[in-house]
Parts: C-alpha cells; sequence; structure tokens
C-alpha cells in the first residue's frame, strides 16, 4: 500500500485528513528554554539568572567578592554592596562603566540602570 493510498483511506474512514508528522519538531532543551521562559512572562528572570552568572566576569573578582546582584526589575539591577565606602565608589565612579558593559553584554533592553545598596 502506497503513502498517498494509505493517507485516502485513513481520511476517507476518519473523515479528516491525516496530519503529517514533522521530522524537524524536537528541539534540543537549551533552545526551548528561553521560550519557555517567555511564554510563561518569566524572561526577566532568565536575564536575571543570566546576570548573576555572569556578575564576576564583568566587575572584576574584587568587586564581585564585595557586592552581588540581587534583583532585576523592570531593567533596573538591584546590587547589594557590603560596604559604605565601596558603595561610593560604585555609585561616583564605576556605575557608567559597569552600566556600559551590561548592556554590551546583555542589551540596552535588558538593563536600563543599575541601584546600588548598602546591606
Amino acid at each position: 500500500m502506497t503513502r498517498s493510498l494509505r493517507a485516502a483511506v485513513l481520511a476517507e474512514w476518519r473523515g479528516l485528513p491525516e496530519k503529517k508528522m514533522r521530522s524537524d519538531r524536537w528541539q534540543a532543551p537549551a533552545d526551548l528554554l528561553p521560550k519557555l521562559m517567555q511564554r510563561l512572562g518569566l524572561r526577566e528572570r532568565l536575564h536575571e539568572t543570566e546576570v548573576i552568572d555572569a556578575w564576576s566576569k564583568i566587575v572584576g573578582e574584587f568587586i564581585a567578592a564585595h557586592s552581588a546582584p540581587v534583583a532585576l526589575r523592570d531593567g533596573v539591577l538591584y546590587v547589594r554592596v557590603l560596604q559604605p565606602a565601596l558603595h561610593y565608589e560604585l555609585e561616583q565612579v564605576s556605575k557608567t562603566e559597569i552600566l556600559r558593559k551590561l548592556k554590551k553584554r546583555f542589551g540596552t533592553k535588558t538593563i536600563r540602570d543599575i541601584r546600588f545598596r548598602v546591606g
């Protein structure tokens, strides 16, 4: 029995045409995760995780040892800093450079601003 004959017989018997299975439907989980997160409205949480993972590479070991990104909300990255002196340094001197590096790596829509908090 040929494929077209089989399809015709099944369509007549079921009353509907047979759905063809697409061979390209299988995707790697790494490709599906960002799409799934976006559908669930968790895209920003995915970016937050990526930023937290890349923080030490972006700011360097010393700053990373004394600070940590806490949250990413509406394009604003909130960073907890351990010491007031480091807070001043980051806020007044290094903020523009760190923000530039973050925007370069994650895009301008992901991170618009950084807020440092002592705590």
